[in-house]
């Protein structure tokens, strides 16, 4: 799947300077077009899909952000009631408490962490529900998102996840040296941004299709 995703991404912008330079300003207008974009890939088009029809790729660029907000709501609100904590602490004065409560800001950070990584498990399948049914309920329909992990296979579905996760590092730790590159680094983030959007819509939309019809 990560071969199958890179040659996908490739495709879709190497050579095609036009088309990758669509993608560029669709990722600098807050990105919504990108989504938008995204969401063609989640739904199956083979090869990559041409950057047109903006007005269709802002609407669905909304409605991604909309679901991807709401699967955040929990963690938000896990995050700013520990972050609530730790400023109330620090503003007493009690150097105990404030100790206490930086100890109570680390669990609690493990604990978003451990939430997130939940909510992404349901998160990736419902985003491709979203994509293919065109309604906002079925990105939360998590009794046939469950069913459609259980024909994955809960052990192959997992591992798809870590080799991602993988994948996502050190892609992160590449773009991170770039960004050490005044100017220029920015420009490069702005040209891989779009191509490693493909590459993970691709790479999930494979990993929904693996559970079958």
């Amino acid at each position: 799947m990560v071969g199958d995703s890179f040659e996908y991404s490739k495709e879709a912008v190497v050579g095609k300077w036009n088309k990758w330079v669509m993608l560029i300003i669709a990722t600098i207008l807050l990105g919504l077009p990108l989504m938008g974009y995204v969401m063609k890939v989640l739904r199956g088009e083979k090869p990559a899909p041409e950057v047109e029809d903006w007005g269709t790729l802002f609407i669905d660029g909304i409605k991604y952000f909309i679901v991807s907000l709401i699967y955040a709501i929990p963690i938000i609100i896990v995050y700013v009631i520990i972050l609530g904590g730790v400023i109330g602490a620090a503003m007493t004065g009690d150097e105990t408490a404030a100790m206490a409560a930086i100890g109570g800001m680390l669990i609690g950070l493990l604990v978003v962490f451990v939430l997130a990584i939940i909510i992404s498990i349901f998160e990736v399948i419902g985003m491709v529900r979203f994509a293919r049914t065109g309604s906002i309920g079925e990105a939360f329909n998590f009794s046939a998102i469950l069913a459609t992990i259980g024909k994955i296979g809960w052990v192959p579905y997992i591992i798809a996840l870590v080799v991602l996760c993988i994948v996502a590092v050190i892609f992160g730790i590449v773009v991170t040296i770039l960004m050490m590159i005044p100017i220029l680094g920015i420009l490069l983030y702005l040209c891989l941004i779009s191509p490693w959007a493909i590459f993970v819509a691709r790479y999930v939309c494979q990993l929904y299709d693996s559970a079958g019809a």
